[in-house]
Parts: structure tokens; sequence; C-alpha cells
């Protein structure tokens, strides 16, 4: 795996997610309670921007059309047959690294 930088931690506030790219991959980081969790951005719905959506304790909310899953493992929690990809994370320098496949 490789790790990528990202943002800095003070950029992704507790309770909050955001989208970033890494190495060209779209990623929703959110951060429950002081952890960072790394998921794909896309919805497998429609599309939407997971990172742009709502965070509420672990499960996380597509704005597009309301879409939920759990940041710990991906899942939808009304559905477990659907989830999206999770990637591992680490903090050096208060900077978030996302580790990818190589």
């Amino acid at each position: 795996m490789k790790s990528v930088p990202v943002v800095k931690l003070a950029d992704v506030l507790p309770g909050h997610c955001r989208s970033v790219q890494a190495d060209g991959i779209g990623v929703a980081l959110c951060n429950v309670n002081g952890t960072i969790y790394a998921l794909d951005n896309i919805c497998p719905h429609a599309g939407g921007p997971l990172g742009e959506g709502s965070l509420n304790g672990e499960l996380i909310e597509c704005p597009w059309h309301g879409w939920r899953y759990n940041v710990r493992t991906g899942e939808r929690p009304e559905n477990h047959d659907i989830a999206v990809s999770c990637f591992p994370v680490h903090l050096k320098d208060d900077v978030i690294h996302v580790m990818l496949p190589d």
C-alpha cells in the first residue's frame, strides 16, 4: 500500500466530513470524535459525493438521496449487502494520510 497525504487534521473537524482527492481517487474523510475514517467518495446509489454529506455519529448520509453508510465498515445499515470501500488512514505531522492499494 502507498501512503498519500491529503489534508491537515484541522481541516476535518469532529462531527464533519470532507471530500478530497488521494492520488486521483475521490475519498470521503470523516472525523468521528477525533478518529478519522476514509471511504470511497461515490455513493453506489446514484454517484453522490459522500464527503459533502452529513455525519451523525458513525453514519455518513449522502447529500443527494439520503443513503447512509457506516464509516467504520462502509456498509449500509439498511442493507448490509451494499457497501462502499474503506481505506486505512494514519496521521503524520498533523496531516491525514490515506493508504491506497499499489
